[in-house]
């Protein structure tokens, strides 16, 4: 109606046919009906934001609109029924039922009849009957009178009691009744004592048991219990579960470990220098069962006097005082216990020889000097008794201590310098050793002290040291470095990157050596049996299947220099040369990586075994040549040797061994190699057979298997093996796939057709298609939708915060309110308290 609240909004352009719904406005009743919609419901909820109590209304079908009310009302009343059905009210004493309390009926009860002495001693004590209170508290004349039969009624209507006589009589009859009640109570105690022996009686009859031989034939078969029946009783039976201890850390297995060996080592130590843990244990004395254990004076007061020398305090000479005191007390001790047996003894042969006398009274002197001699000798033959155990028991201790000595130490310290590493395990078993290092690890474990870690991190290099100097002895000791690698590997595992860096020091200084050697003599030579052991470690240590390893990929690349640069000279290069082509294969068993140089090693060990005169269908490749002087190294031309031959491993000792062995034993050498190597091509064809160049990388090989080696010379075994790898060559299919042009889209020509483009509408989201118009349209709405939600969120904040400060100025009101009034009040005291002092001022 006001035509101020009225908004008109104008449209820029008039479109025919368009319809439009706002173009009038109405923002003063909008806004008052969204007010009114934030009071019923925001605000409700910001009044009710701390109370938790809600009702709900659980009648059936008050909210489903498609029951009728006729429905309603019988379902609820069915429901009602079915809750009450089969319960019986307490309450509804219109039933037949008779309620007690403590088996007694409540009606009874109700009556009130028992009248309760005051002196009464009875459980009964503090129930008063109605007629004790009405003659007690009063009452009507109604209660007053007794009553009696219909017959004297009249008589007594006539001769009322008085008050004494009803009192008189009442006392009489609850005296009766405790009378009566004794009476009662005594013979119950009399019917229960007799029925007790009686049962008692009876009792000794029924626990007479039949023998086994009569119940036998009375026992009836019992029924076999159900599955059913047995499981639950096995579940009843079963061991419940019990929490179990936690699991301890490394670091305190560390801590126990370290201190169980303290424990152990402080033993051997006493034992090494002969002290009896028995002997420091003190004897208990004897107390006699009459002792009352209270004498607790002090025979000797321990307390130390302050002596000063040169400003400081005596505390040495104190120590040693009490040191000096405690000998003399063990002394004493020992002396006193010495004497006790001597008394004892002395008493007891003076026993024997009293009980002789006794039963002897009327013998001869002569009897009387045999005991005394008798005597005499047990005297002695103690005394000797007493030194030869001594003896004992000091050969017994001698021989203890030699065991201790000879016993390995439980606690070490970690070495600080090689030499003293090595002291430690010279000339120890390998088991000893393996001891050795095992305690040296336990009691200087990281965990319990801050340096031990870098101590350890020393011993790895101390250990590979110590494993390559057992390696370059002149029989070198293969069984302890063997045994050697497990504590190395323990270390590893603590300690990989102080392992890796000490492996890497290792093959740095090996492949340093090599290039030296080869600018100064053009070529190089393999190495030692150490630096071949190293390199099995490093297989042992660390995983050899990655593609690129800080310390497996150096080595595999320091092999594979070995393999091309050093020259075949001697029959020890080729064990050396077989040795590193079988670590070749173990460290590529996994990761089946092509290694061209082990081919070429293989390849040249075959052309070494062939004689000069054949020719080549096929290439060598350095370090072996078509021509020189060590082309025949591993021909055996003697028929005797090649048919004692039997296959045998080849040891890595044998290197150091070969200049001392006959001519026979290196032919034989010479085919093993061989066998060895008819073995590793197999076993290359087996794993580079997936390789697509497969054929044409065995080509080599298997010309020179089929056309140069003369297989009918070997020993029968030899043919074994060559004929199973020129097999293993030969049953691989070759298998190319053919050449095919990689697969693409043809590219369409350029055509001159005039594009058609769709006429954009005015007002629609514009689209290239109609899934990216609807998308458009949605992105919009959504937009739509966000701005107004963020619009009503900041409309519903807006509400909130004027009730809160409708609220905080209500309270302030209150206050002020408040304030004034009290201020009021005290002004008015104030003033009436002025006028009272002028008042009393002019009187």
């Amino acid at each position: 109606s006001n035509p101020f609240e009225v908004k008109v909004n104008r449209q820029k352009f008039n479109i025919l046919g368009r319809k439009t719904k706002n173009d009038v406005g109405l923002p003063g009743v909008s806004r008052s009906k969204a007010i009114k919609k934030r009071t019923q419901t925001l605000l409700k909820e910001y009044k009710e934001r701390e109370k938790t109590n809600v009702f709900k209304d659980k009648r059936f079908g008050e909210y489903n609109t498609k029951i009728s009310p006729e429905e309603k009302m019988i379902r609820r009343f069915t429901l009602e029924r079915q809750q009450n059905y089969g319960k019986k009210s307490i309450y509804n004493l219109n039933e037949d039922e008779e309620l007690t309390h403590y088996g007694q009926s409540l009606a009874e009860i109700e009556k009130l009849n028992d009248i309760i002495d005051s002196d009464s001693d009875t459980e009964e004590r503090g129930m008063l009957s109605a007629e004790l209170t009405a003659a007690h508290f009063g009452g009507g004349g109604g209660l007053l009178r007794k009553k009696v039969s219909s017959g004297q009624q009249d008589e007594e209507e006539e001769k009322p009691k008085s008050r004494k006589e009803l009192i008189e009589e009442m006392i009489a009859k609850s005296k009766q009744e405790k009378q009566e009640r004794q009476t009662r109570r005594e013979s119950a105690l009399e019917l229960t004592e007799k029925l007790d022996n009686d049962w008692k009686e009876i009792q000794t009859l029924i626990a007479h048991k039949t023998p086994k031989s009569e119940r036998k034939d009375k026992e009836v078969e019992k029924p076999k219990p159900d599955e059913y029946d047995m499981i639950v009783r096995e579940l009843g039976f079963e061991m419940k579960a019990k929490p179990s201890e936690r699991m301890k850390t490394v670091e305190e297995l560390a801590k126990e470990e370290q201190a169980r060996l303290q424990k152990l080592e402080a033993d051997r130590l006493r034992r090494m220098r002969g002290i009896d843990e028995q002997a420091n244990k003190k004897k208990p004395s004897h107390v006699s069962a009459d002792d009352l254990a209270d004498g607790f004076i002090l025979d000797k007061d321990d307390r130390r006097l302050l002596s000063y020398m040169d400003g400081k305090m005596n505390i040495e000479k104190e120590e040693e005082e009490e040191e000096q005191d405690k000998e003399e007390e063990e002394e004493e001790e020992g002396g006193k216990e010495d004497n006790e047996n001597e008394e004892e003894s002395e008493e007891e042969s003076a026993n024997e020889d009293e009980e002789d006398s006794a039963a002897d009274g009327h013998s001869d002197l002569e009897s009387d000097l045999e005991s005394e001699e008798e005597a005499a000798e047990n005297k002695e033959q103690k005394k000797h008794k007493t030194n030869e155990n001594e003896s004992q028991n000091v050969e017994e201790q001698d021989t203890k201590r030699e065991a201790a000595k000879s016993e390995l130490p439980y606690t070490f310290g970690v070495p600080e310098s090689y030499e003293t590493f090595k002291s430690l395990l010279a000339g120890r078993t390998i088991e000893q050793q393996l001891i050795i290092l095992e305690r040296i690890q336990k009691c200087n474990h990281p965990s319990l002290a801050v340096g031990n870690k870098a101590k350890l991190e020393k011993l790895v290099g101390f250990l590979l040291e110590y494993i390559g100097e057992l390696a370059t002895l002149d029989l070198p000791e293969l069984r302890t470095i063997d045994k050697l690698v497990l504590p190395l590997y323990n270390l590893c595992q603590m300690f990989p990157e102080a392992a890796s860096d000490s492996i890497k020091f290792i093959l740095r200084d090996a492949a340093h050596d090599m290039e030296e050697v080869v600018e100064v003599k053009g070529r190089a030579t393999f190495p030692g049996l150490d630096t071949l052991i190293y390199l099995k470690i490093v297989s042992l240590l660390f995983p050899t299947s990655d593609f690129w390893h800080p310390v497996v990929t150096p080595a595999f690349v320091y092999m594979s220099q070995l393999l091309t640069k050093c020259h075949i000279t001697t029959l020890q290069d080729v064990i050396k040369g077989l040795f590193i082509c079988c670590l070749f294969l173990e460290y590529v068993s996994l990761s089946r990586r092509f290694v061209p140089e082990l081919i070429n090693f293989l390849l040249g060990l075959l052309h070494v075994s062939l004689p000069r005169k054949h020719t080549q269908g096929y290439t060598i490749v350095h370090p072996f040549t078509p021509v020189g002087k060590n082309l025949e190294l591993l021909l055996v031309s003697d028929k005797k040797d090649r048919e004692s031959w039997q296959k045998q491993n080849l040891p890595l000792s044998i290197v150091t061994r070969l200049k001392e062995t006959s001519t026979t034993e290196i032919n034989h050498i010479r085919l093993s190699c061989l066998a060895l190597c008819f073995d590793l091509i197999k076993k290359c064809a087996i794993l580079y057979e997936s390789l697509p160049s497969f054929h044409e990388i065995m080509h080599p090989v298997r010309i020179l298997l089929t056309q140069h080696v003369p297989v009918n010379e070997y020993p029968e075994k030899m043919q074994e093996w060559y004929h199973s790898a020129l097999k293993e060559l030969e049953n691989k299919v070759k298998h190319y796939p053919p050449l095919i042009c990689e697969k693409k889209k043809p590219v369409p020509l350029k055509q001159f057709t005039p594009k058609i483009v769709k006429v954009l509408e005015f007002g629609r989201k514009q689209g290239v298609n109609k899934k990216e118009q609807e998308r458009k349209q949605l992105i919009h709405k959504h937009k739509r939708e966000l701005k107004g939600a963020i619009r009503e969120i900041r409309k519903d904040n807006q509400f909130l915060a004027r009730m809160q400060l409708s609220e905080i100025m209500e309270r302030d009101s209150a206050r002020k309110r408040k304030v004034k009034e009290l201020l009021g009040s005290l002004a008015a005291q104030e003033g009436e308290w002025k006028a009272m002092k002028r008042k009393k001022g002019k009187n």
